[in-house]
C-alpha cells in the first residue's frame, strides 16, 4: 500500500535499501508513483541542513514523513537547560530506547517528538527527573548502534508501517484506537470488525491498534477513536496531535472536551434553552450550601462528579446525611459537584447522533432493582435490558431534543441521552465516544449502521482532499 524511502546523509555500506538525500532531490517525484512514506535519517541539527530540506521536500511532493518539518524545528527550539545533574544519556530508535532502563521515557519522547533517532539527556530535578530530546543522524552513530537502529527500523516499517499481504485499492489509511483491557469499551469486538469491513468498501484500510501501537499518527489519514475518552488522558491528547497532522478525527478533540465535562454541558443547555433536570453547582460542604441544597430539591437527590462515563461518578443521596457524606468526598475530588433533581424513568433515550442527523435509536432500561441503567454496587457491573427502534418511530421531541443539544457541541459522533415523562423532555447529557455495540445500537440497521458512519468519514476525507500520500 504504501512505498517507504529511507534517505540518510551518505551512501551507507550494506543497507541496499537507503538512498542518499542527493538520490531522493534528483529522482523523486516520480510519474504515477504510489503512495511514499520517507524516512529521514540525514542529520537535521541545524536550519536548512540536508536533513531539513529532505522533509520540507517531503511535505512539499505529499509524501508522509518522519520527522516532519514541526518536529525538526521543535527540537531546534528547545534549550537544555544550564547547570543540569545528568543521570545518564540513551539514544531512542523509533521509540525504543538503546537502554531498556529507559524504555518508558523512550516511548513518552518518541511520542512527544517524533523522530526516528533522538538522544535522550535524562537529569534530576527538585523532584523527580526529567529529560531533554535532540535529533541525531545516522551517520553520527557508531556501528554498533547504527545496527540497533537498523533493527528497530526494520520493526518500525513492517510492525507500524507494515503493507498488507494481498495489495488493495485503498485510497486512505484509518487507525481504530483501542484499549482491549477496558472493562467496558465503547464497541465490542464484532463491532469492531464490522467497522473495518464496512470501510474497506470504501477504500479505507481500518486497522484496530492500541496507543503503545499507534506510532506517529501522521501516517493514518483518519482516527476513529473506540476507546473510552477523557480530557487529562492520551486520547483526547491524540486527538489533537491527529488535528494538528490534518486527520479526519472522530471524536474530535473539542468534542471530548465539551462532553466529557458535565459543567460545560449544564451551562450550554441553559444557554440554548435545552430542556435538563433543575441543576445546581456546589462548591462546599458547609450548612449553607446544604441548606440552599435542600431549599431547591426534595430528597433524594442526584450527585454527579464532571468527568465520568457510563454512570461512574454519580450517585443518589437520600438524606441530608448522606449528602453531606457524599458532597465531602467528592468535593475532595473535584472543586464543584453538581447536583439534579431526580427523575426516574423506567428507560432512557439514547439518540445516536452522526454530523447532526440522527443515526439510531435505544431504549436502555434501568438495572435490575437499581435506578441507574448500569448497576457498579453489583459485583457483576450488571446493566438493563435495551430495545432498538428505527429513528422514524421515535417521538418527534425526542428527535428534536437530540438534534438541538448537538448543535453547540460539534458536528462528529454523539449520544444524547433523554428522560421522557408524559410530554416532557429532559437531555440529561451529551456523550462523545457513545457505545456502538453488536447487536445492540446496530440491531435495527445491522452492517447499515457502519457503512453510514465509514460513509462520513470518506466524506470528510475527499472534502479535504487526503489521498492517503497527502501530509
Amino acid at each position: 500500500m504504501y512505498k517507504t524511502l529511507i534517505v540518510v546523509d551518505h551512501a551507507v555500506s550494506g543497507a541496499p535499501n537507503t538512498l542518499t538525500f542527493e538520490q531522493y532531490l534528483a529522482e523523486y517525484p516520480k510519474k504515477g508513483e504510489p503512495k511514499t512514506r520517507v524516512i529521514n535519517l540525514c542529520d537535521t541539527e541545524h536550519y536548512l541542513s540536508r536533513g531539513y530540506y529532505c522533509s520540507l521536500l517531503a511535505e512539499a511532493r505529499q509524501h508522509r514523513v518522519l520527522p516532519t518539518v514541526e518536529v525538526i524545528n521543535d527540537l531546534r527550539a528547545r534549550e537544555c537547560p544550564a547547570d543540569i545533574d545528568v543521570i545518564a544519556t540513551t539514544h531512542v530508535f523509533f521509540g525504543r530506547a538503546h537502554d531498556p532502563r529507559w524504555s518508558s521515557i523512550g516511548r513518552k519522547a518518541f511520542d512527544a517528538f517524533p523522530a526516528p533517532i533522538l538522544k535522550l539527556t535524562l537529569y534530576k530535578r527538585d523532584q523527580g527527573s526529567d529529560y531533554w530530546a535532540e535529533r541525531v543522524g545516522f551517520n553520527d552513530l557508531t556501528a554498533p548502534l547504527q545496527r540497533q537502529c537498523a533493527d528497530a527500523l526494520t520493526d518500525f516499517t513492517t510492525r507500524v508501517w507494515r503493507t498488507p499481504r494481498k495489495p488493495m485499492a485503498y485510497r486512505w489509511d484509518m487507525a481504530i484506537l483501542i484499549d482491549p483491557n477496558e472493562p467496558h469499551p465503547p464497541s465490542d469486538k464484532l463491532a469492531l470488525a464490522r467497522c473495518v469491513k464496512a470501510a474497506a468498501k470504501l477504500g479505507i484500510h481500518a486497522e484496530l491498534l492500541t496507543a503503545d501501537q499507534l506510532g506517529s499518527i501522521s501516517q493514518y489519514d483518519a482516527l476513529f477513536i473506540r476507546q473510552t475518552t477523557a480530557i487529562d488522558h492520551l486520547t483526547y491528547r491524540l486527538a489533537r496531535q491527529a488535528e494538528q497532522d490534518g486527520l479526519v478525527v472522530i471524536d474530535d478533540a473539542t468534542s471530548i472536551l465539551r462532553c466529557c465535562n458535565k459543567v460545560y454541558l449544564h451551562d450550554a443547555f441553559s444557554y440554548n434553552g435545552i430542556p435538563a433536570p433543575k441543576t445546581l453547582m456546589a462548591l462546599t460542604d458547609s450548612a449553607v450550601q446544604i441548606a440552599q441544597l435542600e431549599q431547591t430539591f426534595d430528597y433524594p437527590m442526584v450527585m454527579k462528579l464532571p468527568e465520568g462515563s457510563f454512570s461512574t461518578g454519580v450517585f443518589k443521596v437520600n438524606n441530608q446525611s448522606e449528602l453531606q457524606a457524599r458532597l465531602a468526598q467528592m468535593l475532595a475530588d473535584s472543586a464543584l459537584v453538581l447536583i439534579q433533581e431526580y427523575l426516574y424513568t423506567d428507560f432512557d433515550w439514547r439518540i445516536g447522533m452522526l454530523a447532526g442527523k440522527p443515526l439510531y435509536a435505544c431504549r436502555y432500561h434501568m438495572a435490575a432493582g437499581h435506578w441507574q441503567i448500569y448497576n457498579h454496587d453489583n459485583s457483576a457491573d450488571s446493566s438493563g435490558g435495551f430495545e432498538t427502534l428505527p429513528t422514524f418511530e421515535v417521538p418527534r421531541t425526542v428527535l428534536d431534543a437530540a438534534i438541538r443539544s448537538t448543535r453547540f457541541i460539534g458536528n462528529g459522533l454523539y449520544g444524547v441521552d433523554i428522560k421522557q415523562r408524559g410530554e416532557q423532555i429532559y437531555v440529561i447529557e451529551v456523550n462523545d465516544n457513545p457505545s456502538l455495540d453488536s447487536d445492540v445500537e446496530d440491531a435495527y440497521l445491522g452492517t447499515g449502521l457502519y457503512m453510514t458512519l465509514m460513509a462520513e468519514f470518506a466524506t470528510r476525507l475527499e472534502a479535504r482532499g487526503r489521498r492517503g500520500n497527502n501530509t
